[in-house]
């Protein structure tokens, strides 16, 4: 696929600090492409994936007004992993596809494909020039879930168990980020990857301000 952009696929566990990284690379002017918001596009009353999600879960999933009720059909797939991978089947390909024409239409110099599964649904990844893993000990992962998204202990637990090891997805990284620092260290990560990305694709890059 033709294009100028530089196409950075961003992904790691439950509470390894991706928001907090997406933030730092706005302001230094890349574009962000959440693969958590286009999954609700596509489910959406009229989205390429609408139907088929209510016709493999039943209209249980529906609120009045029509539309899915994520929490609820969420409660079916975590609670069985088959569900959660018939769900993936359905959803993965409606989602690269819009990945990808998001990716198109776009002339940043620098966008950001944040997906958690970015690496587990396959295709999304082709979309990528580079592939970069944020990791966190389960310690701290746990703390965040419980301190900044206010979680009971036990489905804390539960939600970083049901993540695949964080080594399967290091082992296919072009760049690894620890966040297991001070955000001041995570900042000081991120400039030095910043500083690299201009020596390497300096044409893609040449119109970023930072």
């Amino acid at each position: 696929m033709a294009r100028r952009s530089l196409v950075i696929g961003l992904t790691g566990n439950i509470a390894t600090g991706k928001s907090t990284i997406l933030n730092y690379l706005i302001e230094k002017c890349a574009t962000i492409i959440d693969a958590d918001k286009l999954g609700h596009r596509v489910i959406e009353p009229g989205g390429p994936a609408y139907d088929a999600v209510v016709c493999a879960f039943g209209k249980g999933i529906l609120r009045e007004d029509g539309t899915i009720d994520r929490k609820k059909l969420g409660k079916i797939v975590f609670s069985n992993p088959l569900d959660l991978g018939r769900l993936e089947k359905i959803v993965h390909p409606k989602i690269f596809e819009l990945g990808k024409q998001e990716i198109a239409d776009n002339d940043s110099p620098v966008i950001i494909l944040e997906a958690i599964k970015l690496l587990e649904a396959g295709l999304m990844s082709t979309l990528c020039d580079e592939i970069w893993v944020v990791t966190s000990s389960f310690a701290t992962q746990f703390r965040r879930l419980l301190e900044m998204r206010k979680m009971e202990e036990t489905d804390a637990r539960r939600m970083i168990d049901l993540q695949p090891p964080q080594a399967a997805k290091v082992n296919q990284a072009d760049r690894v980020i620890d966040n297991d620092g001070t955000l001041t260290e995570l900042h000081a990560q991120l400039d030095a990857i910043w500083d690299d990305l201009k020596r390497r694709y300096p044409r893609r890059m040449t119109t970023l301000a930072r």
